[in-house]
Order: C-alpha cells, then structure tokens, then sequence
C-alpha cells in the first residue's frame, strides 16, 4: 500500500538517528517517496549527505535555504504528503510538539502537516517514564497521532528498559498497515443517522435536543476513510461532511424514519447515532401559538422508534449498531436496548462524564455487546470514531 506514497520523515536530535537510513530503505523498497526533514541536533548524529543519498532528495533543515531569498515551505510539505513520521522523537521534540513550539523547521511541519503523523518516541527509559513525557505523549494522542511505542531493550546510556526506539521495519510497516486499513470497508455501504430531530409546535418553536452531530459525522468522515460508501441521514445541524459522503438532510424523527428505511435495505451496515427525539405534538399549531396568562399545555405522543423497526427488518448478513445516552443504570439501560432492539453492539454515552456527549468535542463511551463491554478512555470524537469503527471490522 506504500507504493506511490509521499512520505515526510522527520529526524530529531537522538542517537537513534542512524536507524533512519534502515526507515527510509525500507520505505523506498516498497515504492514511497521520502523527503527528510531534520533538526539542527539531529545533524549532529547523520549527515544530510547520507540521508540525501538515500532519498535522491536534498535534506531539508532550515527555514531559509540560500541567502537569495529561496526558502522552505512548511506548508507545501503539509499539503504534499501522504504522511509523516518523526523517528526518532526525543522527549523535547515531543514537548515542542504537543505545546505548539514552533522553533524549528521540522516542527513547523508537524504543525502544518494536513495528513496522518506517527511519532516513534526514543530516550532513555527514565525520561520516557517521567509524568511529563507521558502527559506529552497523551496530549498527543489525543490530537490524533499515531504513537509507535518504543521497546524494551539496551539503551545508550547502558541501561535497560523502555525507551528503545522501535525497530525500522516495525515501523514502516505500522504505516504500512494504516493505509491497508483506509480501505478495509472497501464495497461496504454504511448507512449512518446523525444529529437531532426537530419537532414543531408551531411555525417557530420546536422540541429538540442538543446534539450538535459531532460524532455522527466523524464516524461518517471514518468510514468513508476506509473505503465504505456512506449515506449519512443528518438532522438540523451546521456541521458539513466531506464530498465523498452521501448526505440526506432531515428534520423531523418522521422524516428520518422514512429516509432510514429506504437506505438500510441496501446497507451492509446501520449505525444510529442521532438522537432521535422519543416525542412529537399531537397537534402541531398553524400559526405561532401567542403568549397568555395560562400555563401552556402540549400533548405530546410516541414517534416512530427507528432502531427498533430497523432491528426487525435487518437480515443476517446485515450489522445494526445503535447509541444509548444515558443518566443512572446506564450499563443495565444499553443492555436492554441491546436486547430489545437486536441490536449487534451499543455505543454506552453517560451524561455523568463531565466533558463529554452534547456539544462536546470529546466523548467517552463503552462498547457492549452480547457477550462483553469494553469501556475506552475520554477522547476526541474522531478517536472514539475511530474505536467505535474498529469494533465493527472485528466482526464484519
């Protein structure tokens, strides 16, 4: 999957520099481009000659190439690459990285990089296992690095432990597998429900929730990242989608019953994670309903209950993958809806987790089945998109 990939290494300031000849062999003999972007230390342990032999590329290190004016670009090389990887990544590179410290030109680049990046940290075994680094390295993931953790082994200090930069062919091939895995829901079609629903009073006033969508659309943008062809059926919401998505714009929990139902039929897969409103007024007014003395009194009645019916119609072949949001009992509430809804697995929200859920950029969730649950840690939703979608290709 390497082949014809741009690839941007960055080497900083550590003795393991000399094992980035063995990553960029490695990934010219599977057919990728690399340009070698280093630090001023890193140069301290290869040279640019070796590294410019290597990828018949002349090495970048500063901002400012000649004194006539030419310089490098850390933008154009955020747009040109298929991918970065900083191996090796010393303790202060990863701070300067996770703090925005954009002293040099290779952390110019990370900053601008509009594609994946993998860090492939190496030091000694204690400052690997200082609060600080591991904060860093957490602030990192949290972004959406790719962490390639070092190994166990001899250190340069003469130590032993953790800290060892991980081997060149382990590396290449941790990127190796994440392009394999951008199409591994290739000819797949993925149906996915998103946002609120809206329900009218009147011709200005609604009942409706607060979701923002934000987790619909990530898992949409995720799954069109592995190649599956997506319909996502979206309530009110601002957020946009990618061109490579399939969208529907609805309104009403009617309204995105209907379009669920014409679309899941032909899906290989349904993932309900909008948060369908449970109500709707019996009597929806004409005009806008005025003010007065009174209390005002609406009755309302069930609508439509959209994971169940899906769950009624879904064939064997066929995987339905629904959201429980929940405020007390939530692990016994989402096993009922498991049970009741036949449902493959569900996505446990809890209101309790400060942070997280409605309007929130992170999320935490627990993933249950029939068989387990399996809670994750609090992270961006295009993380948690990206657990949610790997929990889906362990039993597609």
């Amino acid at each position: 999957m390497l082949e014809g990939k741009k690839i941007v290494l960055g080497i900083t300031g550590s003795i393991a520099a000399y094992k980035s000849c063995l990553i960029i062999r490695e990934f010219i003999k599977r057919g990728a481009e690399v340009q070698v972007v280093i630090t001023p230390s890193g140069k301290e342990f290869i040279t640019p000659i070796t590294l410019s032999a290597l990828t018949k590329k002349p090495v970048i290190s500063e901002f400012f190439a000649q004194k006539d004016g030419t310089w490098n670009s850390h933008v154009d090389l955020g747009l040109w690459a298929d991918a970065m990887i900083i191996a090796p990544c010393t303790a202060s590179s990863l701070a300067k990285m996770a703090y925005g410290v954009a002293d040099n030109m290779l952390i110019t680049t990370y900053l601008s990089m509009k594609a994946p990046v993998f860090v492939a940290p190496a030091m000694d075994l204690d400052m690997f296992a200082h609060p600080s680094t591991q904060n860093n390295l957490h602030t990192l993931e949290q972004y959406g690095n790719i962490i390639i953790q070092p190994g166990q082994g001899f250190l340069a200090s003469g130590l032993e432990g953790k800290g060892r930069m991980e081997e060149p062919e382990t590396i290449v091939k941790a990127v190796d597998d994440y392009f394999n895995q951008q199409l591994s829901l290739k000819g797949k079609k993925v149906m996915i429900t998103a946002g609120p629903t809206y329900e009218r009073i009147d011709p200005v006033r609604f009942i409706g929730n607060f979701s923002s969508g934000k987790m619909g659309v990530a898992l949409a943008e995720e799954c069109a990242k592995r190649g599956a062809e997506v319909t996502l059926i979206a309530g009110p919401m601002s957020l946009g989608s990618s061109s490579a998505i399939k969208r529907i714009d609805v309104v009403s929990a009617e309204e995105m019953y209907h379009a669920a139902h014409e679309n899941f039929p032909s899906a290989d897969v349904g993932i309900l994670c909008a948060a369908v409103a449970d109500y709707r007024p019996v009597i929806t007014a004409e005009k806008k309903i005025k003010r007065e003395g009174d209390n005002l009194n609406i009755s309302l009645q069930p609508t439509q209950d959209i994971a169940a019916s899906l769950g009624e119609i879904k064939q064997s072949n066929q995987i339905l993958i629904g959201f429980a949001l929940e405020t007390d009992n939530e692990e016994l509430n989402a096993k009922s809806k498991l049970e009741r809804k036949n449902l493959d697995f569900v996505v446990l929200n809890s209101m309790r987790n400060k942070g997280t859920c409605f309007q929130n950029d992170d999320n935490q969730i627990t993933v249950i089945n029939k068989m387990q649950s399996k809670t994750f840690d609090k992270k961006r939703k295009e993380l948690v998109a990206r657990d949610i979608i790997d929990e889906l290709e362990a039993i597609l």
